[in-house]
């Protein structure tokens, strides 16, 4: 059984840092790419950044320069690091884990920026 266990979520104020984590467990880990994605109330979600399994990554525009994905396959987590954190990143975060046709959600962290 596949799960995806995000944490890290929380209420920071603008200018804030914050760390969220995606704990995996029933895949092969380093062979998936890997992504955050985000939905704030009334809107689609997007993706925030992604990783692949060789470690390339790619971001929103929204977010380059502010937010960093790392990944560390001997602890099967993924990490996304928020610096510089703006009242519109707001939203539920999402981890996605992806291999081909198989694609898996975590049940998502809630981040809160306001002051």
């Amino acid at each position: 059984q596949v799960q995806l266990v995000e944490s890290g979520g929380g209420l920071v104020q603008p200018g804030g840092s914050l760390r969220l984590s995606c704990a995996a467990s029933g895949v092969i880990f380093n062979m998936y790419a890997m992504g955050w994605y985000r939905q704030a109330p009334g809107k689609e979600r997007e993706l925030v950044a992604a990783i692949t399994s060789g470690g390339s990554t790619n971001y929103a525009d929204s977010v380059k320069g502010r937010f960093t994905i790392s990944r560390d396959n001997a602890k099967n987590t993924v990490y996304l690091q928020m610096n510089s954190l703006k009242p519109e990143d707001t939203a539920v975060y999402y981890c996605n884990a992806n291999r081909f046709i198989r694609s898996y959600w975590g049940q998502g962290t809630q981040v809160t920026v306001s002051s």
